[in-house]
């Protein structure tokens, strides 16, 4: 069963939730009717495609730089800092505004019992240049309550406030 409205706010999966639909960028946030849309902490820009080549760069919410790299892939963080409950999942997915512009948002699940902040794997598809600005709704979380509670322990369990690598084990 899918929780949403004050049910999902009363549950705070996501710590100090806004209980309604906030525009930035143009792009809503916060509680939707099905789910929760999450904001992107860095300003990602995908640059116009040259000669088969295309730049990607990655900057903090001031306008700093923090990285730069060739391709279509990137990582950046959710702003939102995650702390589900045994009894909730949460699974990610695009925002149309954003999928309409060719941009997808790889669609995580965020296990029962996970804390922390979530890394988001962006690809663009498009052509043309894509700027998506620090603060801005990137994906919407819908929250779905398990029969069976359970606690998430794993490799990711208080992930940091930034874009984590994956973790191998061994």
């Amino acid at each position: 069963m899918i929780i949403n409205g004050p049910s999902l706010i009363d549950k705070s999966p996501i710590k100090d939730m806004v209980a309604q639909k906030v525009r930035l960028h143009g792009v809503s946030s916060g509680l939707g009717e099905a789910g929760y849309d999450i904001r992107i902490k860095q300003e990602v820009v995908f640059t116009k495609s040259v000669g088969g080549v295309r730049m990607i760069e990655v900057n903090d919410s001031e306008g700093e730089i923090l990285s730069t790299t060739h391709g279509r892939f990137v990582k950046a963080s959710a702003i939102e800092e995650f702390q589900l409950p045994t009894d909730l999942t949460g699974v990610v997915h695009d925002k149309s505004t954003w999928a309409r512009e060719g941009l997808s948002v790889f669609n995580t699940v965020i296990e029962p019992g996970w804390n922390g902040f979530l890394t988001l794997e962006l690809v663009y598809h498009g052509e043309g240049t894509l700027r998506i600005p620090a603060g801005a709704g990137i994906a919407q979380v819908i929250f779905s309550r398990m029969i069976e509670p359970a606690q998430y322990s794993g490799k990711y369990q208080h992930q940091d406030d930034r874009p984590v690598d994956a973790i191998h084990e061994h």
